[in-house]
Formats: structure tokens, sequence, C-alpha cells
């Protein structure tokens, strides 16, 4: 090791999942140049890393967690077996991955009826998973530049919003040669989202449309025109997502038995890492293995919920994965319709199924009700929860009521995002004012809002010493107080 960097480098390659072509990685691709399939990348000399034992992987993972090496700090302390190609000088940390997996509270375990631990991947740098996949392809593409000597770089994504705040924050760190562009779905993006890539500098289209249609002009774009694509297409990206896998694993102790993780699918790149994540894992004998994976998807946007639904009655192989038209969406970041890494997550789940068995991996698919009230309800005993983190807690009390889970197994919920982002849903909820396409009535008992005692013209008519007096009093008879 070169100042404990490891000097470890792998023969990474694209395949692509259609005509199982390879490529080298000197270039960009997203799609496969022969076929126009889906690409992945993998580590052709990985089976060299079974020369060291499970036990001696384990030891050097943990004994990574508290390095003070950026290069090995954050997602990268995985550096083998994610993207050994990269140069330390290359390797951009800015806080992500590492972050905390809480368990639920007590009395938040009563009401949900299970044992389990919430990830916050709000806790990422720009307040998402996303940073994870932006960390690894930003590496990548600073490794480029410098390898080619390119004077400019321009990088694209279409978005919910999310992508973009990653996007748009690692350019501007990298700063130099690179600038940012990304396309969000006009009106479809919660001020707090769009906030941030503007903060960044980025350039911000709005696009008529949903994030599908965002999706469609960046592919087009990216066939057309030299551009880095950033969106999950960007096999790279997905690389630095499987970090995510790494750490739940870490968190047990290298120990799957009885665990479930319950991940929201959107444009199914993350749970496209998390798989192939725990497959790296259980092929290096680091795990004995493989953990439970459920995959959870609103009713307003379920085409691989449809698709394995239909591949169970039909029976393997003989189902048709199908599009859908997305319905509006409180779980904003996973309205999407037509995810394009799902050829990714077909293969996977096969492998992963023909090693653990067909419960391995499965689909649920959740109200809009059911989201939203998983959040606020999250957030009531103690826990920050996102949409899309309330997403995967109503997939968990849906598979609870399917009792898809047993009372022995512990879960471990996905909120990719910060709750902050989407603290917009939780007002339109208070106030009771969701447009009627939400589906969504609210709880009285979940309701909350501002109590105004005095208006400014009762206080500035009184003294000081008055208005303390009397402000007193009347929060004392709100809230039922007795006197000394």
């Amino acid at each position: 090791m070169r100042n404990n960097f490891p000097d470890y480098r792998g023969n990474m390659e694209y395949y692509c999942l259609g005509c199982d072509q390879r490529y080298g990685i000197d270039e960009l691709l997203y799609t496969c140049p022969s076929c126009g399939g889906v690409l992945m990348l993998h580590d052709a000399a990985f089976a060299s890393l079974k020369a060291k034992s499970g036990e001696e992987w384990r030891a050097l993972f943990d004994t990574r967690a508290a390095s003070k090496l950026d290069a090995l700090r954050g997602i990268f302390r995985f550096y083998e077996i994610m993207a050994p190609v990269l140069e330390p000088e290359d390797i951009i940390y800015l806080g992500e991955g590492n972050t905390p997996v809480i368990n639920a509270s007590p009395t938040l375990r009563e009401a949900i009826g299970a044992n389990f631990a919430i990830k916050n991947d709000g806790q990422n740098p720009s307040a998402s998973f996303k940073d994870r996949g932006m960390a690894c392809a930003f590496s990548y593409l600073r490794a480029l530049i410098r390898k080619h000597g390119w004077d400019e770089v321009l990088t694209i994504c279409a978005s919910t919003g999310d992508t973009s705040a990653a996007a748009a924050l690692y350019a501007a760190y990298v700063g130099g040669p690179v600038k940012s562009v990304v396309l969000l779905p006009q009106g479809k993006v919660t001020p707090q989202q769009l906030g941030q890539p503007l903060g960044s500098g980025a350039t911000v289209i709005e696009l008529p449309g949903v994030f599908d249609d965002c999706m469609k002009v960046v592919e087009d774009l990216a066939r057309n025109y030299r551009v880095a694509l950033l969106n999950s297409k960007n096999a790279w990206r997905i690389l630095g997502q499987e970090s995510y896998a790494f750490e739940a694993a870490q968190w047990r102790d290298w120990d799957m038995r009885d665990l479930c993780l319950f991940v929201p699918i959107g444009n199914a790149g993350n749970i496209t890492a998390v798989l192939n994540g725990f497959l790296k894992l259980h092929e290096l004998n680091i795990i004995a293995r493989l953990p439970r994976i459920f995959g959870v998807q609103s009713s307003h946007a379920d085409p691989v919920f449809r698709y394995y639904e239909q591949e169970s009655a039909a029976g393997t192989g003989k189902a048709e994965f199908k599009a859908v038209k997305v319905r509006p969406s409180v779980a904003q970041a996973a309205m999407i319709g037509n995810p394009v890494s799902f050829p990714r997550v077909r293969r996977l789940v096969a492998k992963y199924r023909e090693l653990a068995g067909d419960r391995a991996f499965q689909v649920v698919r959740v109200s809009e009700q059911d989201i939203i009230e998983s959040m606020l309800l999250a957030n009531r005993h103690g826990h920050i929860v996102c949409t899309q983190g309330g997403e995967s807690l109503a997939g968990l009390r849906e598979a609870l009521r399917q009792k898809l889970v047993g009372a022995n197994e512990f879960s471990l919920i996905d909120s990719t995002a910060h709750m902050l982002k989407f603290a917009g849903f939780q007002e339109h909820y208070f106030a009771d004012d969701f447009a009627p396409e939400y589906e969504i009535k609210p709880d009285g008992a979940l309701k909350n809002a501002p109590l105004p005692l005095f208006s400014q013209a009762e206080k500035d008519a009184l003294t000081e010493t008055e208005y303390v007096r009397r402000a007193s009093v009347a929060v004392a008879d709100q809230l039922g107080l007795k006197a000394r």
C-alpha cells in the first residue's frame, strides 16, 4: 500500500446486458454501441480478490472505517470491490457515505408492529443518497479529464430534484472544465430541491411533462452530442451506490441472518446497486448469506411491481415489462413510469433468487395515503424520514399485512433524502389541500398547525410587562396548566 491506499488495480470494463459485448473504460459509454442495450461495469479480475478470505476483507473494511485519508474515508473504503481503477488524487470526498442507521424508537416499533431501523441517507452532503453515485461518477470523470486533457466537459442529467442537486454540487466542487446542466419537469420539483442546483451555479432548464419526458431528452442529447450523462444510466453511479449495501452489511457486523431491506424503486438505479453490492459481498464470502430485499413502489408509479406480479402469475421468464403513465406522487423522486435500470434489476434478481430463493427479492405496492402517513408517523416518533422513506416504511407495513415478513426478522428502511426537501407535502396534508389526483385524505389525528393567540396590533397596544403576563396566561389556558 502507498500511504495506506490500496495497491490493487482492477480490470474494469463495460458489459452489455443485451448482447454481452465488452468495452473498455477510456471513454464515456451509457448504452451499448452495438445493440443500444443497458450497460453495467464489472472488474474482470474480480475473482483474484478471492485470494483474501472473507474474514480478512471484513477486518480490512472495519479498520478503514476509522481512516483519516480522504480517499478512503467515505464510500471508497470499499475501494477494491467498487471502482478499483481510480487513483487517490482523482477520488472526491465531500462527506458522502457513513450515513447513520437509527434503531426505531420503542413507540414507533410498537406502532408498526416490527423490529426495524432507518438508514438516513438524507445526511449525505446534498441531503440525498444520490451523492454516493455522484462521488464515484465524478471521480471517474476527473480521471478522464486528467488523462485526456479535456478543457471543457458539460455534465447533464434529468431529475426529479435529488439527482440535480447532487450533480450540481459535485460539478461545482470539481470546477475548472466541468459545467453542470440539469433538466427538470416544470412545476414538479419542490422549491427546496430547485434551490439546490441554482445555488450551486448549474444551468437549470425546465421542460413540460414528467421525469420520463426529461429523461428522453437527456438520452437524445447523450446520443448526439458530447456530454457527460449523470443519470443512473451512467454505470459509474451504480458502482458508488453499491456502498449502501456495503455499509448496511458492515453495520450488522456482516451477519445477514433474518435481515430484510426495504428500498424505493424509482428509476431502479439504487435497487440495482443494492442487489449487486450484496452479490459481490456474497461472492467474496464477506457475508455468508444474502439478506431479503423488498422493492417498494407507489400505486401511482408501479411498473416493476406489475412486472413481477405478472411473472409470479405466469411463471418465471414469461412476463413482459411495460412502462406506465405516472400519476402525481408525494414520493416525488420515485414517480417514474419507465425506469432505465430495470434491465439491470431483472438480470440481478434472477441471479439473486437463484442463490437465495424466490422470497429473497419481492416487490410490494403501497398507496399514496400510506406513504405520506408513514412519513408523518416516523417523524412523530423521533425520526427524520422523507417521503421516499415513508414509501419504504409503508412497504414494511404492507409486507407485515401480507405476512411476508416474519416476527423474528429485522428490517432496514431506506430513507433516501432529507425530510425538509419534501416539507411542502406535509403542509398540503395539514392544510387538507392536496389536488384530487393524489388520492390523499388527511387523518385529523395526524394534522398539526400553529396556534395564534395574539395579533400584532394587540401586542402593540400593550406594554412589554402587560404583554408577557397576558401571553403567559393565554398559553397556560391553551395548555390547561395549573397555577403553582
